[in-house]
């Protein structure tokens, strides 16, 4: 899944980036500017939101982004203890509220279970055909074998599992995975390459029919 951070201080957001990484696709705008032009060039699953910026207050910002990206995850991160900003927020989308200084690993945790509702998980494990997928733990495995993935191979399929039923494009599957898509060469026929691989991992212990090719479009997880 695909992370803004909108953060002015610079080794905060470094820190951030660097922990959610592993997990997440992350992108930083140092300033409402950039944030708002990161968006409209593509939605981002989760915001991570800094109300003091620079150049707008962040509250403003909060509700730009929840015109150009509805279905965005808002998270606020601020330094702001005051009741009103915090129920002022939450009143105008924001999914939850951090003060700082606050734990990676609480962060980390909210976004799982901000993810668990949007996406109306019961657990972090999804049955996948005959296989579980488990996107906490970021792992795949038949009956009781792990399978092993590439990162960007467990990225595409985790995201498709979640927008299960829906034609996904390429273009799509390249924006939320790689981020920045202009920054690769698009043209190239990496998504089915990364398609090719989980198919071929996969069917070495039971069918994928579930992950279909949509002609001329992309691909789809039908469940």
């Amino acid at each position: 899944m695909k992370v803004l951070i909108v953060e002015d201080e610079q080794i905060m957001a470094q820190e951030m980036t660097a922990f959610l990484k592993s997990a997440y696709t992350c992108e930083v705008a140092g300033n409402a500017a950039a944030a708002i032009n990161r968006l409209e060039e593509g939605c981002c699953d989760f915001l991570l939101l800094d109300l003091g910026l620079p150049d707008m207050d962040g509250l403003q910002l909060l509700k730009e982004a929840r015109k150009i990206c509805p279905d965005a995850a808002i998270i606020i991160l601020t330094a702001r203890g005051q009741l009103e900003d915090r129920i002022k927020g939450l009143d105008l989308g924001a999914d939850d509220y951090l003060p700082k200084p606050f734990s990676l690993l609480e962060l980390q945790s909210r976004m799982h279970a901000i993810a668990r509702r949007k996406f109306a998980l019961q657990t972090a494990t999804i049955q996948v055909g005959d296989f579980h997928l488990d996107i906490q733990k970021r792992c795949i495995c038949f009956q009781t074998t792990d399978i092993t993935l590439s990162r960007k191979e467990f990225d595409l399929l985790s995201y498709m599992v979640l927008h299960k039923n829906r034609p996904l494009s390429r273009l799509q599957l390249s924006e939320h995975i790689w981020g920045d898509y202009g920054d690769a060469d698009y043209d190239s026929n990496f998504i089915d390459v990364h398609i090719k691989n989980i198919r071929k991992k996969l069917s070495a212990y039971s069918t994928v029919e579930w992950l279909t090719t949509i002609r001329n479009v992309g691909y789809k997880v039908k469940l």
